[in-house]
């Protein structure tokens, strides 16, 4: 029996997928078990540069993910002005009501061990841990949708960072990135706009 030869294309298909989900659920229709899978494959397989391997995930669901939601709400209480504070309020309960949240981080130990290691590339290490970090968030919200959920990507650090490593007795070193919200969708992503790519791509030697 031969075996199926992929493409590129069904990379491609995949990407299309991935849109910004807002309105979501907790109606997630996969086992934690299975996202734990998802979130653990996705760390093992997302390039770092040197092979540094810094990227750090958290994964919150049920009461750990509400009470995230509950401390960035508390948090962006104490800084807003009153008057703007309503459709705050508003997003910190869409996300809230959400079925779970991956925090993504990256070891800050681990970069700095990188770049004693090779200093020619010191300042370097920073903003290829950041990529390699994309790259895994990418992973995992595609992931997510395939398995039937909808996704959207938050950055409340650093507000949320000291706190956040408190409630869950994270390792100093762990430098928050992005937080990935998922759930089931109530609502699906509009029509996506695209730039022209004449003036995204530039193409030469053929």
């Amino acid at each position: 029996m031969t075996a199926t030869k992929l493409t590129a294309d069904v990379l491609f298909q995949m990407a299309k997928t991935r849109r910004t989900i807002y309105k979501l659920n907790k109606d997630a229709n996969i086992s934690a078990s299975r996202i734990r899978e998802l979130v653990e494959k996705a760390t093992l397989h997302t390039p770092s540069s040197f092979n540094a391997q810094s990227n750090r995930a958290v994964v919150l669901l049920g009461a750990e993910h509400d009470k995230l939601w509950e401390l960035t709400t508390n948090t962006l209480k104490a800084i807003v002005p009153e008057e703007k504070w309503q459709s705050t309020a508003d997003r910190m309960a869409m996300f809230k009501g959400a079925a779970g949240t991956i925090m993504f981080f990256n070891d800050e130990n681990v970069v700095h061990d990188m770049q004693a290691k090779f200093p020619s590339y010191a300042d370097r290490f920073p903003i290829w841990a950041n990529q390699s970090n994309a790259m895994q968030q990418w992973m995992l919200w595609t992931a997510l949708e395939l398995e039937g959920l909808g996704a959207n990507l938050q950055h409340y650090n650093p507000l949320i960072d000291e706190e956040v490593a408190k409630i869950w007795d994270l390792p100093a070193g762990w430098k928050l990135n992005a937080q990935l919200v998922f759930g089931g969708k109530s609502a699906e992503a509009g029509e996506k706009q695209f730039k022209p790519l004449d003036d995204r791509v530039k193409f030469f030697g053929a």
